[in-house]
């Protein structure tokens, strides 16, 4: 059966024609090469926050990016620096630390998470001595224990030691550290004068729970 004519519009002029077969092809969206596409993945989630080249890599791979396309791309933003693990490294140190207490452990798991290599995380942490460590707990426990109301001084320890141990502070500095800071206080002066920092660390050490598994810790 022939095709329906249209009759003229009230402007005179004719619409199309009734039969689909007859209107124009739609125009096709032209898509970009996949290099293309993964580095505007790459430069939209740079714009967010910086990433290390595992996030990127994961990112690109979510987004359909073969492999060998990702590579390609993320080998020339290393060239020139847009991608650098070495100095997010330093820098996620240098925030987590100085920021939130963290100690070398916490901060080790966190950048190994993001696929960060054991040799870059290692070169990052040598920022932060034992010295440095030691005095942030200190400053973290004169801080929490303020805070704190008089109570029970076992329930003083405990709160303190699980705070240092969340972070990432071995057994033997959190019980130290802690020790020092309950011996300083009129509070808890007595308390500490019993704590055998020596034992209750070591047996922190042999667990074979977490670190920071606090009622191991401090029973």
């Amino acid at each position: 059966m022939p095709g329906t004519a249209v009759p003229p519009g009230p402007g005179g002029s004719a619409t199309r024609s009734a039969d689909p077969t007859m209107w124009p092809a739609p125009a096709e969206v032209s898509q970009p090469p996949p290099a293309e596409r993964a580095r505007q993945i790459c430069l939209d989630l740079l714009a967010d926050r910086p990433r290390t080249r595992a996030e990127l890599a994961a990112a690109l791979r979510r987004e359909g990016i073969d492999d060998d396309v990702a590579a390609e791309v993320l080998d020339r933003y290393d060239e020139v620096g847009i991608v650098d693990d070495a100095a997010y490294a330093r820098a996620w140190v240098t925030s987590r630390h100085h920021g939130r207490g963290l100690a070398r452990r916490a901060l080790a798991s966190e950048l190994r998470r993001r696929g960060v290599d054991p040799g870059t995380v290692g070169e990052a942490l040598t920022e932060i001595d034992g010295s440095t460590e030691e005095e942030t707990a200190r400053q973290l426990v004169a801080r929490r224990l303020r805070s704190l109301p008089a109570g029970d001084p076992g329930v003083l320890l405990r709160r303190l030691v699980g705070m240092l141990a969340r972070k990432g502070y071995p057994p033997g500095l959190a019980y130290r550290v802690v020790q020092e800071a309950l011996a300083a206080d009129a509070r808890t002066a007595e308390l500490a004068e019993l704590i055998d920092v020596e034992a209750l660390a070591t047996a922190a050490e042999e667990s074979d729970r977490p670190a920071d598994d606090i009622e191991n810790w401090t029973q």
